[in-house]
């Protein structure tokens, strides 16, 4: 179906499941006013989608589709994803120099608020007219999902990695509070350097990113992305969805809903895992960066690697009242 077609399907049936909210989602703790499913917009096609709907287990699927007529039916993609977790618990093998003490700081490394285990440094921004550095990572990992106040330290390495007073770079500046409400956009954080840190925000595989970040409405299905991540490393993936709206994450004090999301799966098994919160995800094809990684599934990609979720990093820019480095912005590390 044509995308304007696919978004008319999506809010009907979005309406359907906001009058039911925990119809679906009785085996996730926590849930009050999240449905259960997540709906989005997967490619099929030039100009063709169907509706993408993701579930936390199979015997959802039954109530999502029931009103659904038999031509709807046919132009949808479900998916069982199971449970969907911030990714800041490193779990697994991680190559160890993203893991270990690093200076200069550089995308990719281990970082993390003193409470947390550990997530992932994605890049470098500043607020407009300033010069000082920013840190980019989520809420969740430089934050403690809320829990922080600004000016707590940020480490590197995370507290997972062996990081400690010691391991200071520099403070909490800023974060994005997470809703109890539905709707939420991002999970985004930002770290102020302290005085006489040197960074390098051009240490991407490949060389720097483009200095110009893909508009929100330009992130499109089917798009070949990758990123540099704490504990996977260099991976390369594709996105299968765009525009989710009802991705309930499970934090420790329950589930947050995200709208607007970008999914993504591995191409070769996973994109993603625990301890990769904080990515910066960008594409392939003219390297501008388009998703800040947040959270994941261990089921539910075609490669068996689950599925990963991302704000468009535009949304998170913008809440945070930040602005991407450019490319001659970068090219002096400080």
């Amino acid at each position: 179906m044509l995308p304007d077609t696919a978004r008319e399907l999506k809010a009907r049936l979005s309406r359907r499941l906001s009058r039911s909210p925990g119809a679906t989602a009785s085996s996730v703790g926590g849930a009050t006013r999240w449905s259960g499913v997540a709906l989005g917009l997967a490619p099929v096609g030039p100009d063709q989608v169907h509706l993408a709907i993701r579930l936390i287990d199979h015997a959802d699927a039954d109530v999502v589709l029931r009103g659904l007529d038999d031509a709807a039916r046919e132009e949808v993609d479900v998916r069982v994803i199971g449970a969907v977790r911030p990714l800041s618990s490193p779990t697994g093998w991680s190559p160890a120099d993203l893991q270990r003490r690093v200076r200069p700081l550089r995308p990719g490394i281990s970082v993390g608020h003193r409470d947390v285990t550990a997530g992932t440094l994605g890049g470098f921004v500043r607020r407009p007219g300033s010069d000082q550095l920013l840190v980019l990572s989520n809420n969740h990992v430089l934050a403690d999902s809320d829990a922080a106040t600004e000016g707590d330290p940020a480490l590197q390495p995370g507290v997972a990695d062996g990081g400690t007073a010691a391991d200071r770079f520099g403070a909490l500046a800023g974060f994005v509070r997470l809703d109890q409400d539905p709707g939420n956009l991002v999970d985004a954080a930002v770290a102020a350097l302290d005085g006489g840190v040197a960074v390098d925000p051009t240490a991407y595989p490949g060389g720097p990113l483009l200095g110009t970040v893909a508009a929100a409405d330009d992130v499109d299905p089917d798009e070949l992305v990758e990123k540099l991540g704490r504990t996977t490393g260099h991976t390369r993936g594709r996105i299968t969805a765009v525009e989710v709206d009802g991705v309930g994450v499970q934090y420790d004090d329950g589930v947050h809903t995200f709208d607007d999301q970008v999914e993504i799966e591995g191409l070769t098994g996973a994109f993603s895992a625990g301890g990769d919160s904080g990515s910066v995800i960008w594409r392939s094809r003219d390297r501008a960066p388009l998703g800040l990684l947040f959270a994941g599934s261990t089921e539910g990609g075609s490669a068996g690697g689950g599925v990963t979720f991302a704000n468009p990093l535009a949304t998170v820019l913008h809440s945070l009242g930040v602005e991407w480095l450019k490319d001659s912005q970068a090219a002096s590390p400080r």
